[in-house]
């Protein structure tokens, strides 16, 4: 009996890390702290989780956002090829 509630709590806290895990995967792959959103997540599950999807929803709602996101990434491959052709 002890095995089972010890098993059971165990899958319990395995199922309730995934939203955690989620947030602060989303977190990271947007620019923001894995291990801060990991832990709102972990103290407030579904809240978190909706804050940072409307974070990155403004973000990419946002036409000035999107044109610096943009022109971030070009400058980064033109740096790139320049590294390449002084090579």
């Amino acid at each position: 009996m002890v095995v089972y509630f010890l098993l059971s709590g165990i899958g319990f806290l395995c199922a309730f890390a995934a939203l955690p895990l989620l947030t602060g995967y989303c977190a990271a792959s947007y620019g923001r702290s894995f291990w801060l959103w990991f832990a709102l997540g972990w103290l407030l599950p579904i809240v978190s989780f909706f804050v940072l999807v409307g974070l990155i929803a403004r973000v990419h709602f946002d036409h000035g956002e999107r044109l610096l996101a943009e022109a971030k990434a070009i400058l980064a491959e033109a740096e790139s090829l320049a590294v390449k052709d002084n090579e």
